[in-house]
């Protein structure tokens, strides 16, 4: 398996698991059921699961409301695209300076 794939397939299970982890604490939520903390899927979305939280956020509609996570997530999509445009242009050219 090339480094890519392996890559691209480490961010769709992780994307996967943060989209199943929000319809799972949705469902909890509305039912008044025991929740899955924030700080777990803050650690999936770190994992590479960010896109997934947004997919949730969108089509499940859950943890649109609070600002505190959502900041978190923007900090971690940023931390993200930051890390991989300073490997795709950084190690190359000097992007940053």
């Amino acid at each position: 398996m090339t480094t890519t794939l392996t890559i691209l397939s480490i961010y769709t299970g992780m994307s996967l698991l943060c989209f199943i982890l929000f319809f799972i604490d949705k469902t909890r939520s509305e039912a008044n059921g025991w929740r899955i903390a924030e700080l777990y899927l803050h650690i999936v979305e770190l994992l590479g699961g960010w896109p997934g939280a947004y997919l949730g956020q969108k089509y499940i509609r859950h943890k649109t409301k609070k600002l505190k996570y959502k900041l978190i997530l923007w900090l971690i999509t940023f931390i993200h695209l930051a890390f991989w445009a300073y490997l795709i242009y950084g190690l190359s050219t000097k992007f940053w300076w």
